[in-house]
This record gives C-alpha cells, structure tokens and sequence, in this order.
C-alpha cells in the first residue's frame, strides 16, 4: 500500500454532499485529489453540476472555485475508486435513542458493488461507538468481501462546526481510526494534503467514542449552565454575571446558556451513548433533558414577560432567527423550530411572527424576509439567534420589549432567561 499512496489520493469518492462530504470533497479536490462527489439527492447533484453552491459557508465559494479549476465531478452514482470517504446522516431512533445505521449499511452497499479491490473506505459520519463492529462490518461479510484483503476500514470522525468549517477542516486536531498501521498511515496522509492539524492514530472503536466523549461534554456543560439559568431566575439572580465570575477560577470554564441545544452533532450523538448503555448514562440522560426542556423554558419567559407587560397581543410579538446558532443557514435539530413545535400545541403558532435573514425559502408560518418589515410589524423581540445582523441594528430594537436569550443586547431593561 505505502507504493500507491500518491495514486490513491488521485482517486477519491466522497459520498453524502451535506455541511460536511461538500467542503471535504471540495478541499481534497483543491489540494490534488481526483474527487467524485456523490449523493442520492438527483436536484442537489444537479445544482452542484451548475456549479452552485447548496449551503452558504464562509471560504466555501472560493474553495468550490478552486476544486471545480482542478478535478471534481458530481453524479448520484457510485463509482469505482481507491478511497472512499461516507459522509451520511447517522440520525438516532426517537424511540430507542439508538444510532440508525441505515444511510450509513447503504452506502457501504453501493461501494461494494464498484469497489477495486484494496479499496479504504473511510466513515466520517460520526457513529455510537461499536457501529462499524456491529454494522458496517458484517455487511461487507455478508457479500463475501474479506476485510483486509479485498477492502480497508477506517474511521475519522469529522471534527467541524458550520460557520468555521473551512478554518477547522485544515486546522482542527483529526482522530484516525484503523485495523492496521499501514492503513491508517494512508489515511492520515490523505488528510494531511491539506489538514496542518495534529492526527492521532488509534483503533477504530476508541475512534468512535473519542468523537462521542467530545459533543457530549459539551452538551452536559451547556445543561449545567441552562439549569443555572432556571435556578437563578427562580431567585431573580443574574446568571451571567454569576458565571463571569465563577470562570475567572482557573479552573472552571462554564459555557453560557441559551435557548436549547441545535445542529446535528451536540443534540444528537449524546443519545447513541443513552441508546446504548441507559443504566449507565444517567447524567448524560438528564442533561439531554434539561437541554430539550429549554424552548418549553422560553416559551414560559414569554409568557411571563408579556402578563408582566399588559398581555401583550401575542401576534405582535416576533422572534427573531431560525436557525441552530449564529452566522449559518443550518436549521438542523433549531431551538427556534422546536418553539414554533411547542406553540403549535398552544394552538398561537400561527399567530407568531419570524424572521432569519439566512433562511431564505419559507419553511413556517408567517415567515419574513427583511427585518425592518419585521420589526414594524412587531412590539416584542425574542432573540433566538446571536446573528451579526441584529447585534449590528440594535439601536433599531430600542423601543421594543426584548427578550435576548443569547445575551447579546445591551439595551437598559432587556429580559434574558
């Protein structure tokens, strides 16, 4: 294998062109590879073949420029290939909490049918850790291809958040998971054509886990910080100064609280761990809860606030962003959209208004499109999202009441949680 390492890199599929196969196709293309981008989704593949971008991305403009100047070509069909990269959704079962496996057995089965032999097929998309034991590999058994000899394995967890994806993909630490050395020499040096970030070289399984363990954290300290958001207005404290203070200790480092927990990574994988061992995922569990109970949570400030202001006339108030966090299009696992789930079982969803200046396509009711338009038409702001656009316009909110739930307007008299 060490012979055809420059050969491999010349011949890379990457399958599934969402926030993450697309700019990791795009960089290997930029940096030398042949690349063939894949996805099930015919309309995508189409606008990508025009050369049209699917999803908004600081540098994702250039970097399509660059990989379409040097070797990268889309189709919905698998092809033949040395290196294979699946980036797909790995969702979790809403009743077990467990990893559904499917998006991820297909592909591997579409790789089977045009593979060459030797072949490394690289999973990106993170999985609960044992996944490739219990899934991947006894589908590539199954047709009577011996791993190791016909195909390689391997698992790099993607490491990224949209907003910074470009900056992470080539500077972010990567975990390389493999069954051999000599495999995952192949595919740490694959990465490293454009990834200057350290790579540690480990087995498969531990490479899930360590992927896991990392959004988990996160999302257990970020319910730390949203139940000390409820415990302090309970006692009508300011939780944010409280934290301010508490993280001038070395060593404590308290995330802010915010309106629930978004994106595919940090509200998902934490469920796989409480899938798979929910006796001894207690506290992940519980966190999980506090995280998803926190649009229910606004909802009630809402409330609270509009009683407290006369009961205001709820289709005057207005919330303001639609997506998971700030400065992005993605509106995947949205607080925002979990608030307008919780109103429609009030039966008022239709009257609220909403705004996001990246959303362009209507996908809720009345949807606006310019935020001057909205904010006329409104006397309560509810900021969901931290966007650049609304902390820039702030003097234009000074006659509302707001309700900033990411703490980032300094307006005298705003409601935070």
């Amino acid at each position: 294998m060490r012979k055809g390492i420059v050969e491999l890199m010349k011949n890379v599929c990457v399958l599934g062109m969402g926030y993450t196969g697309l700019p990791t196709a795009l960089m290997l293309a930029a940096y030398g590879s042949d690349v063939v981008g894949v996805d099930i989704n015919q309309a995508l593949i189409e606008h990508l073949q025009e050369g049209k971008l699917t999803f908004s991305e600081e540098g994702l403009a250039e970097l399509f420029n660059q990989a379409l100047s040097n070797s990268i070509h889309f189709q919905s069909n698998c092809p033949e290939a040395q290196i294979y990269i699946v980036a797909v959704p790995t969702p979790f079962n809403i009743d077990t909490k467990r990893i559904d496996p499917s998006f991820l057995v297909t592909a591997i089965n579409n790789i089977l049918d045009v593979y060459l032999e030797g072949s490394i097929i690289i999973i990106e998309s993170t999985v609960s850790p044992g996944t490739i034991d219990r899934h991947i590999r006894p589908a590539i058994e199954k047709r009577g291809i011996i791993i190791g000899k016909h195909v390689h394995l391997s698992h790099a967890p993607e490491r990224i958040i949209p907003g910074s994806t470009i900056r992470e993909l080539r500077e972010n630490a990567r975990v390389i998971g493999a069954d051999t050395q000599e495999v995952a020499e192949a595919v740490r040096e694959l990465y490293a054509s454009f990834c200057s970030g350290d790579m540690v070289v480990t087995d498969i399984k531990t490479a899930e886990m360590a992927k896991i363990v990392e959004n988990t954290y996160r999302d257990i300290n970020i319910a730390f910080a949203n139940e000390l958001a409820k415990i302090c207005r309970h006692d009508d404290l300011d939780v944010y100064k409280i934290i301010k203070i508490a993280n001038m200790h070395p060593r404590v480092d308290i995330l802010q609280p915010g309106p629930g927990v978004g994106g595919h990574c940090i509200s998902v994988d934490p469920w796989f761990l409480v899938g798979d061992h929910p006796r001894l995922s207690l506290l992940i569990h519980e966190a999980r809860k506090i995280n998803d109970s926190m649009p229910e949570f606004v909802l009630e400030r809402v409330y609270d606030i509009s009683r407290e202001n006369g009961d205001l006339d709820i289709s005057r108030i207005g919330f303001y962003g639609l997506t998971y966090k700030e400065n992005v299009d993605d509106i995947r696992e949205s607080p925002s959209l979990q608030i307008v789930e919780s109103m429609k079982k009030h039966l008022c969803a239709q009257h609220i208004k909403i705004y996001d200046p990246f959303i362009k396509a209507n996908i809720v009711l009345n949807q606006y499109h310019d935020l001057d338009t909205f904010l006329a038409d409104v006397d309560m702001v509810v900021i969901l999202v931290a966007h650049n656009e609304i902390k820039e316009n702030m003097g234009k909110l000074k006659d509302k009441i707001i309700l900033d739930t990411r703490n980032c307007c300094d307006i005298d008299g705003v409601y935070t949680l």
